[in-house]
């Protein structure tokens, strides 16, 4: 016969079992679950500042600027490591992987108003004389190869005040020189870059405002070079979900270059 109950005081036997654990409750578990989602949700938005602050960065693309090679609509992914990331709230920068070269396009706070962001291609580096003739580019006294320039307005080369900056850089700074000297459009030059910094142009040079208008790209202005085209939508076509229905799917995955 079996026992029911272990018999008391035997020798040997075992103690008495301990009292079970009290349930957890329905609040605790969802305190847990929270507490684990918010810490997993805070680790997130930490790497997210760090890539996108170091890394890499999204950029949207306003205006036909840098057309053919970017359009209006376009959505970049802009890597920043590249050229030094800049520490926020301070002047300093992580060291770069390199220097921004002869027709690197690049991403850089407009001069004049640091809030906004341009995107151009750099025609000049430092110590470089760069003039325009009849909208064909010299650099150092020759004629560059510029496939990726594109012409829509070549008959109206425009006059316009903005360019008197352009006389203090002068190869030929003597008073009657910078008093004859009077740049359009697309004739002008020849300048020499100051060091640190470049001289850039949009790619649609008949509809650009660039180095031509307001000068030099300084070289802690520069954020980075534009990797990707990861979205990209026109945005002239009036539709309001252009955004949905005007897909340029062919451009999704473009190497800028």
């Amino acid at each position: 016969m079996h026992d029911l109950e272990p018999p008391v005081g035997r020798r040997g036997a075992a103690h008495a079992a301990s009292p079970p654990a009290p349930p957890v409750s329905t609040r605790t578990r969802i305190a847990r679950w929270f507490d684990s989602w918010m810490r997993s949700l805070g680790m997130a938005f930490v790497l997210f500042l760090i890539v996108r602050t170091f890394l890499v960065e999204a950029f949207q693309i306003p205006s036909g600027s840098m057309e053919r090679t970017l359009l209006a609509g376009d959505f970049l992914f802009v890597n920043k490591a590249v050229y030094g990331a800049q520490i926020p709230g301070t002047g300093a920068r992580l060291p770069a992987f390199g220097t921004p070269a002869h027709g690197d396009v690049i991403v850089f706070a407009y001069p004049k108003d640091p809030v906004l962001n341009y995107v151009k291609r750099v025609i000049g580096m430092p110590g470089d004389t760069v003039a325009m003739v009849a909208g064909l580019v010299l650099v150092n006294g020759q004629a560059i190869s510029e496939p990726y320039a594109q012409r829509t307005d070549p008959e109206h080369d425009a006059v316009d005040p903005q360019f008197a900056w352009q006389r203090q850089y002068l190869v030929d700074r003597s008073p009657e020189a910078r008093r004859r000297y009077h740049p359009s459009r697309d004739t002008w030059g020849p300048l020499v870059v100051p060091s640190h910094r470049y001289f850039v142009l949009g790619d649609n040079r008949d509809n650009s405002a660039d180095s031509r208008y307001w000068g030099f790209v300084e070289r802690s202005a520069v954020k980075g070079r534009p990797l990707v085209v990861y979205f990209s939508y026109d945005r002239d076509t009036g539709d309001p979900l252009s955004w949905l229905t005007d897909i340029r799917w062919g451009r999704l995955g473009s190497i800028i270059r």
